[in-house]
């Protein structure tokens, strides 16, 4: 059986390879001397929007295991084809262990935040026309401090699934090796008489075209894009 993808897990992997927990500590002390208090409700703020990029947290009280930097972030959203967004856009419930723990955080903080953002898949958001979620709260300079996971693990195989909308290179990686199987379906003498190499590429070129044209139909009519440009875009045809 293979093992259900863990976001947080995958997330401090990545983090490690590019920043230590000292070089991490010394970074954010710096972000803390030069940040502001600002007032605002648990409620109103996961319901509302805020340009609230800190929180006025207290170094010494937080979790360095929870402290993600947005680049972080933004490369398990591409990986796994995830949105982060504000939290007014989540259409789910966020569970009431959630509200609990930034009650918790704030009165241990002694500040009230704001700027809620999250992680999940896309049709866990309102998005406008243009299984697993994480709550963060912004604390300064793109770093974001997790606050609550809640619901399943997403599944071993979502990477795998997603990893052609990773880029354009790699939809076409996909069009290329589905095209070349295709062509040892095509019977032989169809085209020619004559089997030889040049009437293979002859096939495979007609068939990497027509399946170029099918998946380019199918991701415009649906409206999809690649990971790297939707993983924090509010809109559904980004």
């Amino acid at each position: 059986m293979i093992a259900r993808t863990n976001v947080e897990d995958r997330l401090k992997k990545h983090r490690s390879r590019e920043i230590s927990e000292s070089d991490l500590l010394a970074e954010i002390k710096n972000i803390f001397d030069h940040n502001d208090r600002k007032d605002a409700s648990i409620i109103s703020q996961l319901q509302s929007s805020s340009e609230r990029d800190h929180n006025a947290l207290d170094l010494d009280l937080l979790d360095t295991d929870r402290i993600f930097h947005l680049d972080h972030i933004k490369a398990i959203c591409i990986d796994y084809r995830l949105r982060f967004l504000d939290s007014k856009l989540f259409k789910g419930s966020v569970p009431y262990e959630a509200a609990i723990k930034i009650k918790e955080l704030e009165k241990e903080h002694k500040t009230v935040i704001e700027g809620f953002k999250i992680m999940a898949p896309s049709k866990l958001f309102k998005l406008e026309n243009a299984d697993d979620p994480l709550l963060f709260a912004p604390i300064g300079n793109g770093y974001y401090y997790l606050i609550h996971k809640w619901g399943n693990d997403l599944s071993p195989y979502r990477k795998l699934a997603v990893l052609p909308f990773k880029s354009f290179e790699n939809l076409m990686i996909l069009t290329a090796l589905v095209s070349f199987f295709a062509s040892f379906l095509v019977p032989k003498g169809l085209l020619s008489i004559e089997t030889s190499e040049v009437q293979f590429l002859l096939t495979f070129l007609f068939m990497f075209k027509s399946v170029a044209a099918v998946v380019l139909y199918y991701s415009f009519a649906a409206g999809k894009n690649f990971n790297s440009v939707i993983w924090d875009s509010k809109y559904s045809n980004a």
